[in-house]
């Protein structure tokens, strides 16, 4: 029987110790006598991570042989069974099982969507996990939810907060008897009667061998009479790591939390957001004072001088005692052995800690850790350290939504839920998943997957597996052919994809039934490799928990709601490495750093919003509610994060980084950063670390690439251009040599919505028609209009967003038309292509119209959806597509097309004023170009061009005249922004 009145046995390691390490020194010298007393032993740790720290301490220290003591994290939501009969006695009553996290979370946002029938499945998942954590939070505060009802707040809520608190009230009056329903318990309910069970049973029959909790920080009520019975055994102590005897009774006091005021009944705040408040909030309950703490007096190799644990003290003081420092001793202010390096960009920091790594790698026997709570960083830092063949991982592991399975199967949510969209569908074809299992059937389907992308440029199709189908099944006779081979690969393609489509197309679906065909849409595209290796396993068993507990969660869940609710329980799962990186390296979390040690500690990420976290809200309980029920703070992580660095700092040797800024923003320092710069007035640089992390992918010299200018044989030059390529070929001979000699021509983006050029090539293809069929009735054309737009093939945007302007410009067409021929004029021809020999070259074109006006001449128009041309660019040389057209039609070019072209008319339909529509003529008037020396102008532009460029050997000089050259398809090709503006 444990002694009530026998002095507790509660000792502390300071942060300047490695704490694994000198808890195994301490009790191999109490109990290594006897090989077999150490082995009966048990010691309690916080975490799993802590188990595997503390024995590797045994480890290394142990010089031979040894039985390890059983070794128990005393968060393991089976800590009956991880103990055995010695935590949880056989002929005790069993503890219910918990419910199982993830079909808690299910239930909870069903329950959610029945109280607030307004939140879609996604959300109510989402919302369920806040809800969670505070239930989670009363009970291992053991505050009965029914002193929510209690609390009088009437009228001191606002709308939201009291919204908020109904229908958490409404949730957990039903919780309990779908608990009952499972015949299930809470975990954090069921580690409370372990515990509590365990406490009482030593407290009457202390067991006969040490037991000693070691690390565990935790206040939670239970713990701490846990914590406080272990104390009392006769063989039982308990190991707190960092506790700071050093400080005087009125910092110590200060922290809290307080007694209320006896005249106003009000409490001081307490200091949360410190290092030591959970330490003494543990202390207290567990009735034990600070003075009763004794040192656990045993050193290690790994410690730092004692002097930085009095500096750690000094630095993390509370804020109403910082203005201590000017006058705390030198040595209570030193950090000798800690230094810094702040960068510019993260980039620039994980290049920094790497090289710092790299180094302790090629000492010998020397190890290095980087801590971090910024997965970021600690991906970038492995990265760097790749490129030198060190594996390193990241033990606190990626969460399944980065890993290739989690991002195959919310890629098939997402085809599902955006019914095969273009951007969606390729990118889940095109997952290194996908037909992975054969090297050779991966290269046939990445080169059909391509054939496909090809295809699906400009508009998005229809959707559905139907709409690819139609989509592929018409088009030019330019893309007939690549279509053809697209859809050869894609009918083999399609087969893979019916689960996906049974999910898009069926509406809305239980949880469990939209998980089985996930599965097998996974399988069909990715086989065995979907389910492969330590991320595969993970996603295969929550798809199979998905599929057995899904039935429990929202009733009905949408395709489109299926992505977001995948995501946030994807990043809920973290994926931890299999071990195997390099042995003397490694990178931690805050969690799985506790209890590590090495002989540098890098800390990076320092950063305010990295570390500390700022603690995410409550959108439950309003901070007021939180307060007059006894939760903890939100500020309180701040403390433990506060915790965490204090430990980390202890190391013998310490390295602190950050960025000044981030990819988006200007950062502000840690505080914790800004503190140690404040106390110790100055962190020390490591030397050159910067500039070496700056110069290690910096050039060594700047040699920015000249301007372009290709100069092929005359004999392999275009012998054939069109008038709309005159243009190019004068402003910018680079961009037509692109597209002409080297074929390269810009791929329309994915999923594009229509442009104004795909309006123009409509109401061409209105007129076009309109020529061929009705050409003696304008009214026609707005029929022809409105039929294009009723077709299903016409994208949805262009039916809803441009019908109005559409047929607006159509009806203007079809009044200037009837107008014009009421004046005499008459239709020749629309949208006929034709060809002219000229200066040892073939000129062609297409026009959009040419009339026969009442003198006899011919009248070329050209229609613009935008701005037409500026007689300013006409006078320049520059836009002689209409004087191009007229001297073709001249020369006989046209079929059933011949005079004098002395009228040119740009019909835009823009709007001017607020008129929609109007006519500009590119010469006449104020131009200083006659009509009839406006094609003998263009022959002699044109000729000159051609004798250059064509039949010459003038280089093609990228942006030769860049004011006339807006386009900019082919500047990333010439690299124009290394050279324009050099010259």
């Amino acid at each position: 029987m444990a002694d009530a009145h026998r002095a507790p046995s509660v000792y502390t390691i300071p942060a300047n110790k490695a704490f694994a390490d000198t808890l195994a020194i301490g009790l191999m010298r109490r109990f290594g006598r006897d090989p077999m007393a150490l082995a009966r032993g048990v010691i309690l740790v916080p975490t799993s991570r802590a188990v595997r720290a503390v024995n590797d301490a045994f480890v290394r220290l142990s010089e031979g042989g040894l039985l390890l003591p059983r070794i128990v994290p005393i968060g393991d939501p089976e800590l009956d069974e991880a103990v055995g009969p010695f935590f949880d006695p056989a002929e005790a009553a069993p503890v219910p099982p918990a419910v199982d996290p993830l079909r808690r979370r299910l239930i909870l946002a069903r329950l959610l969507q029945e109280a607030r029938p307004g939140f879609d499945a996604a959300e109510a998942v989402r919302l369920a996990g806040d809800l969670a954590r505070t239930l989670d939070a009363l009970q291992v505060e053991e505050i009965d939810p029914a002193a929510l009802r209690a609390l009088d707040l009437s009228g001191e809520l606002s709308q939201h907060w009291a919204t908020a608190l109904s229908t958490f009230e409404v949730v957990l009056d039903r919780w309990p008897g779908e608990l009952a329903r499972l015949g299930a318990i809470d975990l954090a309910e069921r580690r409370r009667r372990l515990l509590d069970r365990a406490a009482k049973r030593w407290a009457d029959h202390a067991p006969a061998r040490f037991v000693c909790a070691a690390g565990v920080t935790s206040p939670v009520p239970a713990v701490a009479r846990l914590m406080r019975c272990i104390a009392g055994l006769p063989d039982g102590f308990v190991v707190l790591p960092g506790l700071a005897t050093g400080l005087d009774d009125a910092v110590w006091d200060a922290l809290g939390p307080h007694a209320p005021d006896p005249i106003t009944g009000l409490r001081r705040p307490s200091v949360e957001t410190h290092p030591q408040f959970h330490l003494k909030l543990l202390l207290d309950r567990m009735g034990v004072s600070r003075a009763e703490v004794q040192p656990w007096r045993v050193a290690s190799e790994l410690d730092a001088p004692s002097a930085r644990g009095k500096a750690i003290d000094s630095a993390m003081l509370p804020a109403a005692f910082t203005h201590r420092w000017p006058t705390l001793p030198r040595a209570e202010r030193r950090f000798d052995g800690v230094t810094a390096i702040e960068v510019a960009t993260p980039a620039e920091e994980a290049q920094a800690i790497a090289l710092r790594l790299r180094e302790a790698v090629e000492t010998p026997g020397r190890t290095a850790a980087l801590v971090t709570p910024d997965r970021n960083l600690a991906a970038r830092v492995a990265a760097h350290c790749a490129r030198w063949g060190i594996a390193i991982d990241d033990s606190a592991g990626r969460p399944l939504s980065m890993l290739a399975p989690g991002t195959l199967l919310l890629a098939i949510a997402e085809a599902a839920g955006q019914r095969f969209a273009p951007m969606s569908l390729l990118a889940l074809l095109k997952h290194p998943l996908v037909a992975a299992d054969d090297g050779e059937r991966r290269l046939k389907w990445l080169e059909g997957a391509r054939r496909l992308d090809l295809s699906l440029r400009g508009p998005r199709p229809a959707p559905g597996l139907d709409g690819i189908d139609a989509h592929l099944a018409q088009g030019d006779k330019r893309t007939a052919a690549l279509r053809a081979a697209a859809a050869e690969w894609w009918q083999d393609a399609r087969t893979c994809l019916a689960p996906v489509a049974a999910m898009a197309d069926g509406g809305d679906r239980s949880l469990d039934d939209h998980a089985r065909l996930l599965r097998e849409a996974a399988t069909l595209l990715a086989g065995d490799a979907a389910w492969s290796r330590a991320e595969g396993r993970a996603a295969a068993d929550l798809l199979d928990q998905l599929e057995r507990d899904g039935g429990d969660g929202p009733r009905a869940v949408s395709p489109g709601a299926l992505l977001p609710m995948l995501r946030e329980l994807f990043d809920a799962v973290a994926v931890r490495p299999a071990q195997g990186g390099h042995p003397r390296l490694s990178i931690y979390g805050l969690i799985e750093a506790q209890f590590q040690s090495a002989d540098l500690m890098i800390l990076g990420g320092l950063n305010e919003g990295v570390w500390p976290t700022l603690p995410a809200p409550d959108p439950w309980l309003a901070p007021r509610i939180r307060s007059e029920l006894g939760l903890p703070a939100l500020e309180r992580r701040i403390g433990l994060s506060a915790h965490d660095f204090a430990l980390g700092l202890g190391a013998r040797e310490v390295m602190l980084t950050r960025a000044r800024r981030d990819a988006a923003s200007p950062k502000i320092a840690s505080r914790f950063w800004l503190r140690l710069e404040a106390l110790a007035e100055g962190l020390e640089p490591v030397p050159h670390l910067a500039e070496w992390a700056r110069a290690l992918d910096a050039a060594d010299a700047h040699r920015p690439a000249t301007r372009p200018a290709p100069c092929p044989p005359v004999a392999d030059r275009p012998r054939k251009l069109s008038v709309t390529e005159v243009d190019r070929l004068k402003a910018d001979p680079y961009a037509f040599y692109a597209r002409r000699m080297l074929g390269l021509s810009p791929l329309d983006p994915v999923d594009a919505d229509p442009s104004a050029a795909w309006r123009g090539t409509a109401v061409h293809s209105i007129l076009e028609a309109w020529s061929r069929d009705d050409a003696h009735d304008p009214a026609r054309l707005v029929a022809r209009a409105h039929a294009m737009l009723d077709d299903t093939r016409t994208h949805p945007i262009v039916r809803a967003l441009w019908r109005p302007r559409l047929i607006a410009a159509v009806e203007w067409i079809a009044g200037e038309l009837v107008r014009q021929m009421g004046e005499g004029r008459r239709v020749l021809g629309v949208e006929q292509s034709g060809a002219l020999d000229i200066a040892g070259v073939t000129l062609t074109g297409k026009y959009d119209r040419i009339d026969r006006t009442p003198d006899g001449h011919l009248a070329i128009i050209d229609y613009k959806t935008g701005k037409p041309p500026s007689p300013a660019a006409v006078a320049a040389g520059f836009s002689l597509q209409l004087g191009l057209i007229g001297l073709i039609a001249e020369r006989g070019g046209f079929d059933g097309v011949g005079g004098e072209a002395r009228d040119f008319e740009y019909w835009s339909l823009a709007k001017k004023g607020e008129t929609l529509g109007y006519i500009q003529r590119p010469v006449g008037g104020r131009s200083g170009i006659a009509p009839e020396d406006f094609v003998g102008m263009a022959h002699d532009h044109f000729v000159g061009a051609v004798r250059e460029w064509l039949t010459g050997d003038a280089p093609f000089t990228a942006k030769l005249v860049p004011e006339m050259a807006p386009y900019a398809e082919y500047d990333q090709l010439m690299r124009r922004d290394e050279w324009y503006g050099r010259d």
